[in-house]
């Protein structure tokens, strides 16, 4: 069984509205991170809550039938509760199952983010492509300026019509990361690279990565959690 681990620090937050979760289904393993919409306590109880119900679907089901299974549970809840749905919790997620003899299948909507380290080199790949307005404006060649990347374009529960699920596989070998924007983007504005933070077991890289991140993000640091799987292969 993959052995893996997580950390979070709440940084310059009220609460810690990250949450990670594992459920293992017949030998398969999923991971999933989601990333809280808001500071409240009643944000932090829902997103613990949903990234359990994500593993567990992801689990049974697969990443992507899983995510789009929870995502329409929670759009149908938002319709149900009509003008009251602006103010109930929200999340971005990303899940990564891992199945004996398969590849590693990833499903995301927003801006949390999957990376792989191959066993054999030092080169981190990202696996997602965030749903936000920055990367929006960047595929149209647009300056995206400084603060786009906190508009998310998809998250759980999202009833606009064209809402973006993504979904990728990837060898099932090397280290996978799970991260919110809290862990990655302070390191992307120092000019840091991830990978650097990748060192050693996976309790002690998830540590350091966090901890990196909160420093670099200084006064206004974001929540960070990070969740970081040894594959094996």
């Amino acid at each position: 069984m993959p052995f893996h681990a997580t950390a979070q620090l709440i940084g310059g937050r009220s609460h810690q509205c990250d949450a990670t979760a594992t459920y293992t289904y017949r030998g398969t393993r999923a991971y999933a991170l989601l990333d809280g919409i808001g500071s409240t306590e009643e944000v932090q109880t829902w997103t613990q809550t949903a990234a359990r119900r994500l593993a567990r679907a992801a689990a049974y089901c697969g990443a992507t039938v899983g995510l789009r299974a929870v995502h329409a549970a929670r759009a149908a809840e938002l319709a149900r509760a009509d003008w009251y749905a602006e103010y109930m919790p929200k999340a971005v997620a990303v899940v990564a199952v891992a199945a004996p003899g398969r590849d590693l299948e990833v499903a995301w909507c927003g801006d949390a983010r999957a990376y792989r380290l191959p066993a054999t080199t030092e080169q981190l790949s990202r696996l997602t492509t965030d749903h936000n307005r920055r990367q929006q404006l960047l595929d149209m060649d647009v300056n995206p300026g400084p603060y786009s990347r906190n508009i998310v374009t998809s998250y759980l529960g999202d009833t606009s019509p064209h809402v973006s699920i993504g979904s990728v596989t990837a060898p099932n070998s090397g280290r996978l990361l799970l991260a919110s924007d809290g862990a990655y983007e302070p390191l992307e504005d120092a000019e840091l690279t991830v990978a650097n933070y990748l060192v050693g077991p996976p309790p002690r890289a998830a540590q350091t990565l966090v901890s990196a991140a909160i420093e670099h993000g200084g006064s206004r640091a974001d929540n960070a959690t990070v969740l970081v799987v040894d594959l094996g292969g």
